[in-house]
């Protein structure tokens, strides 16, 4: 479970005494814990991996955003900073699809539900979010269907 591994990262850094590592990963654990209060309410089981690759690829967006806006800004010590952290984040992640094969799975995805125009592009990205999730940089992707699509 990659909830265990973050608990195990922690403790390596901390005896390592890598404290910019421990903090990024603190604050990792930080965010499953909201989440995990978050699905308190919530019905239904869901798996462990999923809430915590779901919390995850959360944090990697805004990191990736925040590094653009602090590039913008002149502040590349803090841009420097996100990029840590998100290499960090991105160390739990499953390894994401390149071009190539994410274009294939869109063509995949539009043949098995019979998709031909724009307006079933909807159904294309649930589809491909369903089979694909974690795997898919859904920013680029949504690019790609588009242009599939029209």
């Amino acid at each position: 479970m990659i909830r265990e591994t973050i608990q195990k990262e922690v403790i390596a850094a901390m005896k390592g005494g890598n404290k910019e590592r421990t903090a990024a990963l603190r604050l990792i654990q930080a965010k499953i814990k909201d989440r995990d209060i978050e699905l308190r309410t919530a019905k239904g089981d869901v798996d462990d991996d999923e809430i915590v690759t779901d919390v995850l690829l959360k944090m990697a967006k805004q990191r990736k955003e925040s590094i653009a806006m602090y590039r913008e800004g002149g502040r590349e010590e803090l841009a420097e900073k996100e990029e840590y952290e998100l290499s960090v984040i991105e160390g739990f992640l499953p390894k994401q699809m390149d071009e190539a094969e994410t274009r294939a799975a869109i063509d995949q995805v539009k043949a098995d539900i019979g998709a031909t125009d724009i307006k079933s592009m909807g159904k294309v990205m649930a589809e491909l979010k369903t089979r694909h999730g974690a795997t898919l940089d859904m920013t680029r992707t949504s690019g790609w269907v588009k242009e599939s699509l029209s």
